[in-house]
């Protein structure tokens, strides 16, 4: 394919131009259903004229339908995407960066989505939609699934569909005080309804003094959740910022200072790290554990947004065969400033 794209670029540049433009309004229509002309000129960043005229001309093609709503996408515009999803990704570099970032981490698989997701919550809801399109991939019988909190967890849970086998899905570890629609509670729940599968709760805080931890994790409830979790065989969790993980679980001032001091950047399953990789800080948490995910088949990291690059690029130093879904201004900044 990539020597087809270079040919058609070098005959028909134009053409693989506005194919590119067309596809990308297309696609925005698609990812919210509904909109009006003037949200696709936000979101594209084209001139409303030019987007007026390609409205137009997609309407007359059956691939989008307009309502006094806004536009909608046909089942023939859908099935458009479809076909051109991968050559599309091939033409705007991102199977390349894909591969490039493979071969940088020494991971498994990256799988990038265009955009920046600190500044389009659509991208966001991409990521979401990547990890679901993962899972239907790699899932080929029953399976137990533990997700983390936070804001990208929660879009893949708005993006879940049936997976076509026994899903069970637990909390990978406690709350950690966030919104009640972010934590991890709230999101297998979620997940469960959509795909139709079950779920279990942990009802623990996070983090936990050591003679509270202790207390609980004998508790008989707590105890077969966990045994769940620990058997979990997908791990699907996001990546926090050092410092902002540490102000959300309300820290102790000492400890934000050791933090600080010892340069942490990420957070992962009450494990703090710092640039290289390496933990500087560990919160008692029930739940997952680093060393439990050593048994796990996969562990799906889903982290995007440019702000995140060098936490993500620090966590994923000591993860070699974990799956990566980012997005394309995280993946950029990880390649240019933080694989060195």
């Amino acid at each position: 394919m990539k020597e087809l794209i270079q040919l058609q670029k070098v005959i028909y540049p134009d053409l693989l131009e506005v194919m590119h433009k067309r596809y990308t309004i297309l696609y925005t229509i698609y990812l919210f259903e509904t909109i009006g002309r003037r949200g696709i000129v936000d979101h594209t960043k084209m001139p409303e004229r030019y987007v007026r005229n390609e409205m137009e001309h997609l309407q007359e093609q059956g691939l989008i339908q307009v309502t006094t709503k806004g536009m909608v996408i046909t089942e023939e515009g859908k099935s458009i995407i479809e076909q051109l999803h991968a050559f599309i990704r091939e033409l705007s570099g991102l199977t390349t960066l894909e591969a490039k970032l493979e071969q940088m981490m020494d991971v498994e698989k990256v799988i990038i989505v265009a955009g920046d997701s600190d500044k389009e919550t659509f991208v966001k809801q991409e990521l979401g939609r990547a990890a679901v399109a993962f899972l239907k991939e790699i899932i080929k019988k029953d399976v137990t699934i533990a997700v983390t909190g936070g804001t990208t967890m929660a879009s893949v849970a708005n993006a879940m569909v049936p997976l076509n086998v026994k899903c069970l899905f637990v909390p990978a570890r406690g709350g950690v005080g966030e919104k009640v629609e972010n934590q991890a509670n709230t999101i297998v729940a979620k997940m469960a309804k959509a795909e139709k599968g079950d779920y279990r709760l942990l009802h623990v805080p996070d983090p936990l003094s050591e003679t509270l931890y202790q207390t609980i994790i004998n508790e008989p409830s707590i105890a077969e959740t966990l045994s769940y979790i620990k058997n979990a065989s997908i791990v699907l969790h996001g990546i926090g910022e050092a410092l902002a993980m540490a102000e959300r679980r309300k820290t102790d001032d000492h400890i934000v200072e050791k933090l600080t001091s010892e340069k942490a950047v990420s957070e992962a399953f009450g494990y703090y790290f710092n640039r290289e990789g390496e933990i500087v800080h560990k919160v008692r948490t029930i739940g997952i554990q680093l060393e439990d995910l050593a048994s796990t088949d996969y562990v799906i990291t889903v982290a995007g947004g440019k702000s995140k690059a060098q936490a993500i690029a620090s966590f994923m130093k000591q993860r070699k065969n974990d799956v990566l879904i980012t997005d394309e201004a995280a993946a950029t900044e990880i390649v240019n400033q933080y694989l060195i």
